[in-house]
């Protein structure tokens, strides 16, 4: 029961820390310290959060799509790299060439952050291959959004993964909008977790503004892959934030965002840690102020970077599987 407490504490910040995050990535966008684009997380938090607490990030893989900053931290990047990387600074997790949308860090297994749409799917059935062929024991993870879910890769990512039954499972955060067209709009099934029937995968809906529900849902799904059947999980979030900054948010009332607030992840794992006593209100308090000193640290720390040289434009572009003066493969 102590570690039950342990981990929920642990969820409970990450997805805080999160939160707070975004919300100074946010303003530093306002202030025109970031460049480019920035995709929020806002809402999200317990997707990221319950499955990464599901799983053994030292054999298992995480990738998603251009909203990434949540699965960053989740997977337990540093926030200063992060915020780094956001502003264009060479002490980013991207030596500042990537951006907001290319956050990567092979160490922890977290390979992006990727920009196109649907992209990252087939390249995560090409890592949960090497996972089976290499015997590694692990299992990959992939994030993409309602938007993706109708490319045409997801469906051959599938199809392959069934037949070479590999260890993946596919998370669709069903965020309600690919951009800002409501999903009901534009697919003809708005169950996503039958779609995988097509090819023998199982699937299931998870409620993803409760991150309980989701780390069970991806501890399952987890010991499914690593039995070699892959998983889709149709996890139901919602966004507090436009799909980018520059996102009017014309297309959904202020009494929709208004009433998944009600729902939100964060103040709901509050409110019942605190009716079972599993933490206090002095603890809480001390949680939100290590993490307002971590992100005012991530912010002074971007500040104080310095910029990439020009030469970096040519640095880690190519990659060889020799050793440097190895004659091999010449």
């Amino acid at each position: 029961m102590a570690r039950a407490k342990d981990l929920r504490k642990r969820m409970l910040r990450d997805m805080a820390l999160i939160r707070r995050f975004e919300e100074e990535a946010g303003r530093m966008y306002g202030l025109r310290k970031v460049g480019g684009f920035c995709h929020l997380y806002n809402g999200q938090e317990a997707v990221a959060v319950g499955a990464a607490t599901a799983l053994d990030l030292s054999k298992d893989y995480v990738l998603t799509g251009y909203r990434d900053h949540g699965h960053a931290i989740a997977c337990g990047m540093d926030p200063k790299a992060i915020m780094a990387e956001l502003f264009g600074k060479v002490t980013g997790s991207s030596r500042g060439k990537g951006g907001s949308m290319h956050l990567f860090d092979e160490k922890l297994h977290f390979l992006g952050g990727n920009g196109i749409v649907g992209g990252q799917i087939p390249v995560a059935t090409g890592v949960a291959f090497a996972q089976k062929y290499q015997e590694t024991g692990g299992v990959t993870v992939v994030f993409f959004g309602d938007g993706a879910i109708h490319q045409g890769a997801f469906h051959e990512s599938l199809n392959m993964a069934k037949i070479w039954e590999l260890p993946v499972i596919y998370a669709c955060e069903n965020n309600r909008f690919g951009m800002g067209t409501s999903w009901k709009r534009v697919s003809s099934i708005t169950e996503y977790s039958v779609m995988g029937a097509s090819y023998g995968i199982p699937g299931r809906s998870v409620d993803g503004m409760d991150v309980l529900a989701v780390h069970d849902a991806f501890s399952e799904a987890a010991a499914s892959a690593r039995a070699g059947l892959p998983v889709l999980l149709d996890v139901q979030t919602y966004r507090y934030k436009g799909h980018s900054m520059s996102d009017p948010q014309k297309y959904r009332t202020k009494e929709e965002v208004q009433a998944y607030h009600s729902q939100d992840p964060i103040l709901n794992l509050t409110q019942r840690m605190e009716a079972s006593k599993a933490i206090t209100r002095k603890e809480i308090e001390a949680m939100e102020e290590e993490i307002e000193k971590i992100v005012a640290e991530s912010v002074a720390f971007a500040e104080a970077s310095p910029e990439p040289s020009a030469s970096v434009l040519y640095e880690d572009v190519y990659a060889s599987p020799y050793p440097l003066g190895s004659m091999e493969g010449r």
